[in-house]
């Protein structure tokens, strides 16, 4: 793998990461919002090795000085969705949100997920920010090696 790959996976990840924050805060930010739906980022892996075909390959070298197959791969954001689970309805006539019966609903975001999906995020976005700062010390290095 070379240096450009790994600050593209660390980019990507700092990318898809930081999306997944901004979801999770506007979903905080929604909670007393009546109608309001949760929204989940759907991140998904773009490396084409299968777990499966990686197997197949060390079984080949276990017993010889082979080495890891190369697998390259990153993250993306493939879209985001509404979760699908129903507020609490409550009784308000007045309301302009209110349907024909008087009802609103309340927002389906729970504090307590969220605020583990946005801890779980920042963790991600740390690490693919330590990827691309060992990158850069490693490249760094390199050079003065090279001088």
């Amino acid at each position: 793998m070379g240096i450009f790959s790994a600050m593209n996976i660390g980019c990507d990840g700092l990318s898809v990461h930081g999306a997944r924050l901004d979801i999770s805060s506007k979903n905080i930010a929604n909670i007393d919002t009546p109608n309001y739906v949760r929204k989940i980022p759907l991140v998904v892996s773009t490396d084409r090795t299968s777990f499966l075909s990686v197997m197949n390959q060390m079984k080949e070298s276990v017993f010889g000085p082979g080495s890891l197959p190369y697998a390259s791969g990153s993250v993306a954001m493939s879209g985001v969705v509404e979760d699908p689970t129903l507020g609490e309805k409550i009784y308000k006539p007045g309301h302009p949100d209110a349907d024909e019966n008087g009802y609103i609903r309340t927002s389906n975001v729970d504090p307590l997920v969220e605020i583990t999906d946005a801890i779980m995020a920042q963790r991600a976005y740390e690490a693919s920010l330590a990827i691309i700062t060992m990158t850069k010390n490693l490249a760094d290095r390199a050079v003065q090696i090279g001088s």
